[in-house]
């Protein structure tokens, strides 16, 4: 995409389903052919019988209870079921957008302009979406469906969160709880895509490895958005000068020149972020890179492209 789009002031002039929209359009002339694929023809929900079509499906039980024609619709209608998981405790927030240098969504944002765009995406393919919402415990979770109320119902809950101030209720991350529960109430051989930065606690990495490993034991197919701000979070890019650092979920703070620590730093990072791509490998889950300066359109189109290429 030549002219990326500037999210934030596209959003002041419409909701989210507009932004979505206008994204998607981009997305539409750079991919040949879808980059998602159906698993099964399983059962996925009731619709209203019309009148003429063949009689083969229809359920006679529920008609029995309820005097109304309903046919049984199946996975093969929808192509594909997918959840998408995101992450919304506090260290999602950063960067804190009321600082003046922040002219870029933080982490949370730019996973809700992505995900809002791939549901955009599944309805124009007739896929069934549903959402999970994790902090230190599973917040929502919705089952996947594929009708256009259902898509604006996901719609709403998105936009109602783009106002919810977690960070002044300083929610914690506990992904591992999760992720367990997200494997067990989504529907086998699913499409999991997740968002998050993945700042569990540190003594909880083996735990969150297993429950990673969890999801693709129950046969989902999983995409991991990695979303982190690269310059602050992994380089430490900032001035040569003291600093006070806050933590968001805890509100821990420290004062510190972060000159003074910057290759220690780096160096855990680049571990703690190695032993994330490497388990993920193993676990053949897809890892994707999702620095939130690149914008979120630019990180899903690549990965798009990709992904349509190899399947």
């Amino acid at each position: 995409m030549e002219n990326p789009i500037d999210q934030h002031k596209l959003l002041r002039f419409g909701s989210l389903e507009f932004l979505a929209k206008q994204v998607v359009e981009g997305f539409i002339t750079g991919l040949h052919k879808s980059p998602f694929h159906g698993f099964s023809v399983e059962f996925a929900e009731h619709r209203l019988y019309n009148s003429g079509e063949s009689t083969r499906h229809i359920d006679w039980k529920l008609f029995g209870r309820t005097e109304k024609l309903f046919v049984k619709r199946y996975e093969e209608e929808t192509n594909l079921r997918c959840q998408l998981v995101i992450d919304h405790s506090g260290s999602m927030y950063y960067p804190l957008q009321k600082h003046p240098d922040v002219d870029h969504p933080n982490k949370f944002l730019f996973a809700v302009y992505a995900a809002a765009s791939l549901m955009e995406l599944m309805r124009r393919q007739r896929d069934a979406v549903g959402l999970s919402l994790f902090t230190d415990k599973l917040n929502t979770h919705t089952r996947a469906r594929s009708n256009s109320v259902h898509h604006k119902y996901l719609l709403s809950l998105l936009e109602k969160l783009m106002q919810h101030d977690a960070v002044a209720e300083t929610e914690k991350t506990a992904a591992t709880e999760a992720l367990h529960q997200v494997a067990e109430l989504t529907h086998q051989r699913s499409l999991v895509i997740i968002f998050s930065d993945m700042m569990d606690n540190a003594e909880q990495t083996a735990s969150l490895f297993h429950a990673m490993q969890h999801l693709r034991y129950n046969k989902h197919e999983v995409v991991l958005f990695h979303v982190v701000d690269r310059p602050g979070e992994e380089l430490l890019d900032f001035e040569n000068r003291p600093y006070r650092f806050v933590d968001l979920e805890s509100r821990e703070s420290i004062k510190l020149n972060p000159a003074q620590i910057k290759e220690a730093y780096q160096k855990e990072v680049h571990q703690r972020k190695n032993e994330l791509m490497l388990r993920c490998g193993q676990y053949q889950i897809d890892y994707v890179e999702s620095d939130i300066n690149k914008g979120f359109d630019q990180v899903l189109m690549s990965y798009l492209i990709k992904r349509s290429r190899l399947y």
